[in-house]
């Protein structure tokens, strides 16, 4: 027999760490009750989620500084930050309404990070009036605590993998759910969402990182179709509860039914959530870190989904400003969090892709841009009051369109990199980086050069 000398396996701590099973996802589901004029936490309870965290452990601080609100997970006995995120929620919206004044609201929110090994501490943080993060609710969370929920969750109709291009912790994993959908309409579930990701794959720079994604689906069957738009009197009870006429405005869909939602989505490798409702009603919303909607039979899907997204993925600000909408900015005027929008014209936060010899701030055809955008917001709001048929939406939609290009495509300063006024819901005071984008207009333009670079370092931040 031969005897070979027996050498020790060793393995470096980097292997260790990867042969180590990753943690589970545990969630925390709370209550955000207040109004214009305060707000209070209660925690609603703690669910250990079926699926091991689906992130990279490795950049589990959050560096990007976007977000109204920041959440923070540390270790009760010695301090050391674990985890944290920015984050934007629907009562940081609802507290900017004219509602928000006369009564008080409560909305379910979640916070979801890796499970810890240790009690530990968590706060959440608002920014104050100079754009500072303030702690604001703190609590403290044992992960052995025999109350974590760990039942199993509803059906949610089977995952369905879209595009998986490698592990979840190396990936942006991206859920796409269907809500409004019965089961004999599953089918249209699946080709919907395989059309808005290959949207959405279209449009740099996500184009240039489809490696860099992982794209899962899962619809949980409806008893009936389609969802609720109250201002027609239609009422449904879906699976995830989404509705238009969110905040009183007519295309703004959301769902307010939080845990609803989450528990079905808790089935899924997810850091980012597009909501495909069952309409062809134009309407869809998005909000940074929570999730995004678009009515996916509408004839703009290719734009809708995509500007939604944009403010779910990387917290990019709408830079159009004459359309009604039923949030306020703050009277401080502080330099928006949002990376596509600024107070400072001279010293613009996307400075280093400045065209060269471009004048700040930059002109462009704004007056004769407010004169017709305002008319046609008219005929808009005419449409919707009379309940007309959406083919007459699109084909203003459509008008308005080869106006807009023809405007903003043949200016003197188009296709520069500036400061132009307006963006942010607000005609003077607010800058964009280009006369056009994706979050300006319905044009064929893509995402301005602010946008674009935004968008990128949120892919960093996920993806290896």
């Amino acid at each position: 027999m031969l005897n070979l000398p027996i050498r020790p396996l060793l393995l470096s701590l980097a292997t260790l760490v990867c042969l180590a099973a990753p943690p589970r996802t545990l969630r925390v589901d709370y209550g955000h009750t207040g109004d214009a004029a305060a707000e209070h936490f209660g925690v609603d309870r703690l669910v250990l989620e079926p699926l091991p965290w689906p992130g990279d452990l490795g950049k589990a601080v959050d560096g990007s500084n976007l977000g109204k609100y920041c959440f923070e997970v540390a270790d009760l006995a010695t301090g050391k930050l674990l985890y944290s995120r920015g984050f934007a929620s629907i009562f940081g919206e609802w507290e900017t309404t004219d509602e928000a004044k006369a009564l008080s609201r409560t909305f379910s929110e979640s916070l979801r990070f890796p499970q810890p090994d240790a009690p530990a501490r968590i706060q959440v943080k608002k920014r104050d009036a100079v754009n500072t993060f303030k702690t604001i609710w703190t609590f403290d969370l044992d992960p052995k605590d025999p109350l974590i929920e760990r039942a199993a969750p509803p059906d949610a109709g089977g995952l369905i993998a879209l595009q998986k291009r490698g592990d979840p912790s190396d990936k942006v994993d991206l859920l796409i759910l269907g809500d409004g959908y019965t089961i004999a309409e599953r089918g249209k579930f699946e080709a919907q969402a395989r059309k808005v990701m290959e949207l959405l794959f279209l449009q740099t720079p996500f184009k240039e990182h489809r490696k860099d994604f992982n794209v899962w689906a899962l619809c949980p069957p409806s008893r009936e179709s389609g969802i609720s738009r109250p201002s027609t009197g239609v009422h449904k009870r879906t699976p995830l509860g989404t509705t238009y006429d969110a905040f009183g405005s007519e295309r703004y869909v959301l769902t307010f039914d939080n845990r609803s939602w989450r528990d079905i989505a808790a089935q899924a490798p997810y850091e980012f959530v597009e909501i495909l409702v069952n309409a062809e009603t134009y309407g869809g919303g998005g909000i940074y870190n929570l999730y995004s909607t678009a009515s996916a039979g509408n004839s703009t899907i290719g734009y809708l989904f995509v500007h939604e997204f944009g403010h779910h993925f990387a917290g990019l600000a709408d830079e159009y400003y004459t359309s009604d909408v039923a949030v306020t900015n703050s009277s401080a005027r502080p330099e928006p969090w949002e990376p596509n929008a600024t107070t400072d014209p001279k010293h613009p936060k996307w400075g280093a892709l400045l065209s060269s010899g471009v004048p700040l701030p930059t002109p462009w055809k704004k007056d004769a841009f407010e004169a017709h955008s305002h008319a046609y917001q008219k005929e808009r709001r005419a449409i919707r009051a009379a309940n007309r048929p959406e083919s007459e939406m699109d084909a203003l939609f459509a008008r308005e369109k080869v106006f807009e290009t023809q405007l903003l495509g043949t200016d003197a300063n188009s296709g520069k990199v500036g400061a132009f006024e307006g963006a942010n819901y607000e005609a003077k005071g607010y800058f964009r980086s280009q006369e056009d984008c994706l979050m300006f207009t319905r044009n064929d333009v893509g995402f301005c050069a602010a946008c674009r670079a935004a968008i990128e370092r949120v892919i960093g931040q996920y993806a290896k």
